[in-house]
């Protein structure tokens, strides 16, 4: 080989190297290190509350976390790999481009919580085990059911079986706390569990903290995520999202900030396996004498379009909803709105109830897709639908 050739191709290798070593240090940024918050954390195979179990993990165990998925976080810890619920993890070092959203009664030392997984957006849908450090037994405590109605489960989680249903006002006797749920004892009544987010004090103790966002207290929303089943709605052309996936997670993001909110929410659909009939939403509304329906979508398009679109379709009726509800998502998302528009849609137009239909984001766009997947940006933006809802109710 002739030197000039020699050169040549050493210069190569050596910008091959370099380009190579600043890949694997690009990829290193988003990487951090956390602890386990939870008493046994399970490892999953993949990021989905229905994968196999492949490990577990103790509290206080040190693990890597290198990728994220719909609030699943995928870790390493020694010989152990997989993934597991992002809520009972407590960052502690590493940069991290996820920003972590620090809420209040959810920091552990100077760490920020890592935010949580599909399956713990509402309570007793947790991935760790039941037992938890943070149960308390304020046995004989007197407490008051706040919502207009209230199911009392066999256990602590919206998995457990309905045992009765108690109305406003009623007096509960509280037996024992465990994971936002609080088993009680009714007076003159049954034993049973119910989300402390709706029993409030009536002695000198505080079982429910939250306050309510603007008029949302009592009012009854329901949340219909689109599509689902055997209609899986969009695909993400860049990261092949799959919608009826991420509507489903954003719809429980919504749902467990209005239920924090003190309103009363119903799901159209509660997993990707269901897929109700459009008429069958509509009527979920009009039968729940809903104060207002919210359809959430993501959106598709063969131009080169992003950003979010607010849909309504009475002018009367839901025009008002609409505007409240795109005002929040045009401040801090990080995509554009492109506001609000007329849209003929079944689940708008058969509704009696105020209603509208979300895009929140183009999941045919690449810049769009890849934001959007990230469950802080869902997050962010149920907290902006949230915030939308209150403002309309208190106008």
């Amino acid at each position: 080989m002739k030197p000039i050739a020699r050169r040549a191709v050493l210069i190569c290798g050596v910008m091959l190297g370099s380009f190579m070593l600043m890949t694997d240090k690009a990829g290193a940024a988003d990487t951090y290190t956390a602890k386990v918050a939870a008493e046994v954390l399970n490892i999953r195979g993949e990021p989905a509350a229905r994968s196999d179990i492949v490990g577990s993990l103790k509290k206080g165990s040190i693990v890597t976390v290198s990728d994220e998925s719909y609030g699943w976080v995928k870790i390493n810890s020694g010989s152990k790999t997989g993934w597991v619920a992002g809520h009972y993890l407590i960052q502690s070092s590493g940069s991290s481009n996820r920003d972590n959203d620090a809420k209040p009664g959810n920091t552990a030392g100077s760490g920020k919580p890592v935010k949580s997984a599909a399956g713990k957006t509402e309570p007793g849908k947790a991935d760790a085990a039941p037992k938890a450090a943070a149960d308390k037994e304020p046995s004989g405590k007197e407490a008051t059911v706040l919502a207009d109605k209230l199911y009392m489960r066999s256990g602590p989680g919206t998995d457990s079986k309905a045992t009765e249903v108690l109305a406003k006002g009623t007096r509960l006797t509280v037996l024992k706390q465990q994971n936002g749920w609080v088993q009680v004892r009714v007076s003159g009544g049954g034993t049973g569990w119910v989300s402390e987010r709706y029993v409030g004090e009536t002695g000198s103790v505080q079982i429910a903290g939250n306050s309510a966002k603007g008029g949302l207290r009592g009012k009854v929303i329901v949340i219909d995520p689109g599509h689902g089943g055997g209609d899986p709605g969009v695909i993400g052309l860049a990261h092949k999202t799959v919608e009826k996936s991420i509507n489903m997670t954003t719809a429980r993001y919504v749902a467990e900030e209005l239920r924090r909110a003190g309103a009363q929410v119903v799901l159209t659909r509660t997993n990707d396996d269901e897929q109700p009939e459009l008429s069958g939403r509509a009527q979920t509304s009009n039968k729940q004498r809903a104060d207002a329906f919210v359809s959430i979508h993501y959106n598709a398009s063969p131009k080169k379009v992003s950003g979010t679109l607010t849909y309504y379709y009475s002018e009367a009726k839901d025009r008002p909803l609409a505007r409240s509800i795109e005002a929040r998502l045009a401040k801090g998302l990080g995509l554009k709105s492109n506001g609000i528009s007329f849209g003929d849609y079944h689940v708008l137009r058969e509704n009696d109830r105020p209603s509208v239909l979300l895009e929140l984001g183009f999941l045919t766009d690449a810049r769009d897709e890849a934001t959007v997947r990230k469950d802080d940006y869902q997050r962010k933006a149920a907290q902006a639908i949230a915030a939308g809802l209150g403002d309309y109710f208190a106008d």
